[in-house]
């Protein structure tokens, strides 16, 4: 009986170790296997007969990369959510069930395809890597990783390529050399496989000299600025009870003021620009109506008495809709407001918002604790002060490129990102976000400045030189002289930002036209 049960789970082992392979591949891990990470679950697929052991196979691989790679939800569900532990256990589980099923969708899709127009074994397996990279591309999730950012985590000159095709296009490159190194695996023992192995291993060495030569040939920066970023390290039960009126903003304002004197005497011998603070750092609403009251009067004449710029995180308020923002102000060195301001556009779900709440108004009524915010206009202008051109983005709006294609193409010399990841733990989302934000660095080549609550702070350069990190949930500041380019060039990847969607999906056309000439030759035999 032990032999008949061991048999059929025999084969369950090779999703399982998709699923290791990929998860253990994802910040903070190196991406060890993320060349060959799909290989197993290939593998499981192609012996496949019926539709439900391919879709279940699917769901195991993403199932376990999801427990490996993205457990820091549980924290997040017992800390943002104030779930006891064994219901944020539970909802973990569920959102690794539901996180990422583009991987079983991807596997339905190519095996209905293979079952209904008979596809030949290499088209079949050319087909079941491009619906793959596909379905990864296009997929539904509210924390939108890719496979290209392992790069850039480990440090690996591949990453370069991104300023020509993006990180997205270096994630559908990783999957895509998941085929070549299946068939290496399948004839192992033929000379074929032994030289297709090779032959993965050259291209991926001269990709990442490549990687090099784009490093080396990046124009010299024309411009500097003196950047304070000050992290003050609030706990979350602080932050909440400012924002409901319940104490504390006295204490969080002074520690950013103790903060910012602290830095301010160690670097009294140096210019400092610009100070910057968090995503809602200042613990009261800021904007022209409010100026005069007691904590915006504070704050004024705070910086005016140390003649200190600063760019800080705070919330707003939007008087037409009569609803609060979550905004960056900056404000000059005599403390007063600039008039352009910017508020986050892309809100966090069920934190900012509620999904369906404009075609259905009663969701309020259901969910009334969760917040409610206006949007902001989007990347459309940039802030302006002193001659610099900031690029603004609050949280995980640098998830998204096209966010900040539309930044660089107004011209921002460098992207100023607020953000508060106090909600996440200690452990694997700090990096993540962390290298996922600094990547649109890369891609558009200026210098990214990301100013957080519990860290990681730190700024990166257009050469995708990231400079000193923060220590994670400790009180910190840091000064640091970025170098930038005035006016700086668009990246191919900025002006053909369409490219490689354009080229996959003709790719996947031209396949399954293929397939469909193919099933006609054999239909007329």
């Amino acid at each position: 009986m032990k032999n008949l049960t061991a048999t059929r789970l025999a084969p369950w082992l090779l999703p399982l170790l998709s699923g290791i392979f990929i998860g253990t591949s994802y910040i903070p891990f190196p991406p060890w296997a993320a060349l060959f990470c799909f290989v197993p679950l290939w593998l499981f697929w192609q012996r496949q007969t019926r539709l439900m052991p391919v879709f279940l196979g699917g769901l195991l691989t993403s199932f376990v990369f999801t427990l490996i790679g993205f457990n820091w939800v549980t924290y997040t569900l017992h800390e943002f959510a104030h779930l006891p532990w064994p219901l944020a256990v539970v909802g973990m589980l569920l959102y690794a069930l539901l996180a990422h099923l583009f991987v079983p969708v991807a596997g339905m899709l190519w095996f209905w395809g293979k079952s209904r127009f008979g596809w030949n074994d290499k088209l079949s397996l050319a087909l079941m890597a491009m619906i793959t990279v596909l379905c990864e591309a296009y997929s539904l999730t509210l924390f939108d990783w890719n496979f290209g950012y392992s790069w850039y985590g480990a440090g690996t000159p591949i990453f370069h390529w991104a300023e020509i095709i993006g990180f997205k296009g270096l994630s559908a490159l990783t999957l895509l050399a998941n085929l070549p190194l299946y068939w290496a695996w399948v004839r192992r023992r033929e000379i074929r496989g032994k030289l297709l192995l090779a032959s993965v291993s050259v291209v991926f060495a001269l990709l990442n000299f490549g990687g090099l030569w784009l490093k080396e040939r990046l124009p010299e920066p024309d411009a500097s600025l003196n950047a304070l970023l000050v992290q003050a390290s609030i706990e979350n039960s602080e932050k909440l009870a400012a924002e409901l009126g319940k104490g504390f903003r006295e204490e969080i304002f002074r520690r950013y003021i103790t903060l910012t004197d602290q830095a301010l005497a160690a670097h009294q011998d140096k210019k400092i620009d610009v100070a910057l603070w968090p995503e809602t750092a200042f613990p009261a609403i800021l904007g022209p109506e409010f100026i005069a009251q007691e904590y915006p009067s504070a704050l004024r004449e705070y910086l005016h008495e140390r003649q200190l710029p600063l760019i800080t995180g705070a919330y707003g308020y939007n008087m037409q809709q009569r609803l609060p923002t979550n905004s960056l102000f900056v404000l000059n060195k005599d403390g007063e407001l600039q008039p352009a301001h910017y508020s986050k556009t892309i809100l966090l779900a069920f934190g900012e918002y509620i999904p369906g709440e404009e075609t259905f108004p009663q969701i309020r009524q259901w969910l009334p604790e969760t917040g409610q915010f206006a949007r902001g206009k989007g990347p459309r202008e940039l802030l302006t002060w002193n001659g610099f051109k900031i690029g603004a983005q609050i949280c995980y709006e640098s998830l998204f490129p096209e966010f900040s294609r539309e930044l660089a193409g107004r011209g921002a010399e460098f992207i100023v990102n607020a953000t508060n990841d106090s909600w996440y733990g200690a452990w694997q989302e700090p990096y993540q976000h962390m290298y996922m934000t600094l990547a649109r660095g890369v891609e558009f080549r200026i210098p990214v400045l990301r100013v957080t609550n519990t860290g990681i702070s730190t700024v990166s350069l257009a050469s995708g030189e990231i400079l000193e990190r923060s220590p994670i949930y400790r009180p910190w500041s840091g000064l640091y002289e970025v170098r930038y380019r005035k006016n700086p060039e668009p990246t191919f990847y900025q002006r053909w930002f369409w490219l490689v969607p354009a080229l996959l999906w003709s790719s996947l056309a031209a396949l399954l036209l293929a397939g469909w000439f193919s099933g006609v030759r054999q239909s007329d035999r």
